[in-house]
């Protein structure tokens, strides 16, 4: 499996392009292959691009697009925040994730910036995004401002904050702290932090925390008259030229940025011959402002010195510029090569890269988020396109999903019902779905129809069936759908949205049958948790299921569960945990426990156990202490199907979960049926999930 860390930061300016820095090189240390990945950047005018990309792609050579590297913009996620579309925007995010996750062997993603539009939501946004990206997290927070306990609490919620959501924190770093304090910090983040969590403490270091000339020339609009080749320089102050020269050389520092009137020539040549001056400070640079410019006798001097700074000409005032100098925040770029040696450098001295670097290996996603299940069940889906019939084709429902299926390019589709009938419904729907992308057979007109009647014969001949019955039940939908699937002219069928459960599968119950080995068809529910994906089984078909049957069904969810990606650990659930109960009930599930360890003893199994100690790490390991399954269980079998059913839509209507289902499991080719209550969304869900089954076919 593909890995990845999220570099998520609590606030704007945290520096996060330390960590970023350092961090790539040492997954490129390790690993040939390593992606990079920005799920939100910030709004830029035209023909600007955002500078952590840049960076990071062309200083470590990184085979990738600008394009590719990013997902969305900062207005985008506050635009369709506003209309409710977080999903839309969850799809894109994932998409452009996975795109670049099949091509490396690791993927760094950062978060972030906290900056302009939409800052308030921002920290929500970075735990949903690595939530829902299945990927561990690195937090940062900058000591800038900060006492010791704001530093150390806010780590500390921000910790919690993902941890409460399913997303596991590798690190967390305290960065551009005081020197002296750094062994201080350190220690009261061990105090507070949970164990496990690795640290980090990175000093503030003068040449990260100045900004270039470069930067202030972009920042003031400024016109380069001297030293561009120096434009890297870094301010480490600025300060304003307005007294006389003999005064203002007692006011530099190391590093000054000179702002001075373009007609201050004391103050210029002055500046110039302290920075060559082995009694002064050197001078980063010099900006001249109110669009003034030195007199050619004074130009003509200094295009005769040997070594001269950056000279800028802007045309804002003194105070405005100095102002707008002072608001300048330092960034990283591409071309700065003593920053990303600095920023490297420091990383590798103040962060633990061994540890961090073990976690990352050994670390393992728990489970997987909606959302990046649905994601997971397209793709598939449309790698391996196949046929599905619909018998129900009037219904408006089945109409809207055909439509989304079409789109989406998830399945081949057949309609069955009158041609007519079901143009008529689209037009009048006004559905985007074209019927020639989609095959519509009326069953009664089909060519093969007579040729299905008398397979139906020779199939049912032993049962008494006549050719006469045979055509009369072939003209039924159901029947004429689940001939198609026998035939091998659909891969498979979803119906019963209109028609009853037994209806949509006895037919599949006669002459589909079940697959060599199984004795039983059952059912599961994929329940699409607010945070988590499980599976619910059996709550459609099988009433009073004895051991060996719920045994079979147990063996049968969980072979299902790990078709479609997700790791199955059984509960077999019960009014009692262990051994504790006694009673005809808790045996037989005691007995169907025992049965699917001898059968198959690869599976991680509970049983009996009851439902919170199956969700519930702590009540689990309170009641069940040594078992594997126990508080992380991720298929719950009923059971009975009065419990099954009451429960799963006991969870569906006060969670909020979608269930997708019920996946009838067993049969030797896919049919499933709906619930008489689905909406589009679940149609169109079963039929991903049914194209899935068929491809395993």
């Amino acid at each position: 499996m593909n890995k990845a860390i999220y570099i998520a930061t609590i606030e704007a300016n945290s520096g996060k392009s330390i960590v970023s820095l350092g961090l790539m090189h040492l997954l490129l240390g390790r690993m040939a292959r390593v992606g990079y990945f920005r799920p939100i950047i910030n709004d830029y005018p035209e023909g600007q691009k955002d500078n952590h990309i840049q960076t990071i792609l062309s200083y470590f050579n990184i085979p990738m697009e600008y394009e590719e590297a990013y997902a969305c913009t900062r207005s985008e996620v506050v635009l369709k925040s506003s209309r409710d579309q977080e999903d839309e925007l969850l799809d894109t995010i994932i998409g452009k994730y996975k795109a670049i996750e099949s091509r490396f062997d690791f993927v760094l993603v950062e978060g972030t910036d906290f900056v302009g539009e939409g800052a308030i939501i921002e920290w929500d946004v970075n735990v949903l995004m690595a939530k829902n990206l299945g990927i561990p997290t690195l937090i940062i927070s900058s000591g800038v401002g900060k006492t010791l306990e704001e530093l150390v609490n806010s780590l500390a919620l921000a910790v919690d904050s993902f941890k409460d959501k399913g997303v596991e924190v590798l690190m967390a770093v305290a960065n551009k702290v005081q020197p002296e304090n750094r062994a201080l910090i350190l220690e009261r983040l061990g105090e507070e932090l949970p164990g496990g969590v690795l640290l980090g403490a990175i000093p503030l270091n003068p040449v990260l925390s100045n900004p270039s000339i470069r930067e202030i020339v972009a920042a003031v609009e400024g016109k380069v008259l001297f030293g561009k080749e120096h434009l890297d320089n870094q301010a480490g102050h600025f300060g304003v030229g307005a007294m006389q020269l003999r005064n203002y050389l007692n006011h530099m520092g190391q590093d000054t940025l000179v702002i001075t009137p373009g007609d201050r020539a004391d103050i210029i040549l002055g500046a110039l011959q302290a920075h060559v001056s082995t009694n002064y400070p050197s001078v980063s640079g010099i900006v001249l402002t109110g669009g003034l410019l030195p007199e050619d006798t004074i130009i003509r001097l200094i295009e005769g010195l040997s070594e001269v700074v950056p000279i800028i000409s802007v045309e804002g005032g003194t105070f405005s510029v100095t102002n707008q100098i002072g608001a300048v925040r330092p960034q990283i770029y591409a071309e700065n090569s003593q920053k990303i040696d600095v920023s490297i450098k420091d990383f590798a001295r103040f962060v633990e890269e061994d540890a961090l670097a073990d976690r990352l290996v050994t670390f393992r996603a728990e489970g997987i988020t909606p959302r990046m299940f649905q994601y997971n069940l397209l793709k598939k889906a449309q790698a391996d396109q196949k046929h599905i019939v619909l018998p129900e084709g009037t219904d408006e429902r089945i109409l809207r999903a055909c439509r989304d299926l079409v789109h989406s390019r998830a399945a081949r589709v057949t309609l069955l019902g009158n041609p007519e009938e079901i143009r008529q419904k689209v037009a009048l729907l006004g559905l985007d779905l074209d019927l020639g992308q989609v095959q519509v057979l009326n069953p009664a007109h089909s060519p093969r129809f007579e040729e299905y009647a008398q397979t139906l014969y020779e199939l049912r001949k032993h049962k008494n069936m006549s050719p006469a019955t045979a055509r009369d039940l072939m003209e039924d939908v159901s029947y004429f759908g689940t001939m198609m699937v026998y035939k091998g002219h659909a891969d498979g069928m979803v119906s019963g949205a209109t028609h009853t459960t037994q209806h949509t599968i006895r037919p599949a119950l006669q002459f589909v049958k079940t697959r060599p080995g199984v004795s039983l068809v059952s059912s599961v529910f994929f329940m699409l948790l607010p945070d988590r994906v499980v599976v619910f089984g059996d709550c459609a078909i099988n009433p009073n299921p004895t051991a060996a049957e719920l045994a079979e069904i147990a063996i049968s969810s969980a072979d299902t569960t790990m078709a479609f990606g997700l790791e199955a650990r059984i509960a077999m659930l019960s009014y009692s945990s262990g051994s504790s109960g006694q009673g005809a009930d808790v045996d037989r599930v005691r007995e169907a426990t025992r049965l699917v360890r001898e059968k198959r003893p690869d599976l991680k199994i509970e049983g009996p156990i009851q439902y919170d100690a199956a969700v519930d790490l702590k009540v689990g390991r309170s009641k069940l202490p040594d078992s594997e399954v126990a508080g992380r269980a991720t298929v719950f079998v009923f059971p009975d199907l009065n419990t099954g059913n009451n429960t799963y839509k006991a969870v569906q209507r006060e969670t909020g979960a979608l269930a997708i289902g019920p996946v009838l499991q067993g049969l030797n080719k896919p049919v499933n049926d709906l619930s008489r209550g689905c909406t589009e969304e679940d149609i169109y869900n079963t039929v991903v999930i049914t194209a899935i089954q068929a491809q395993g076919l």
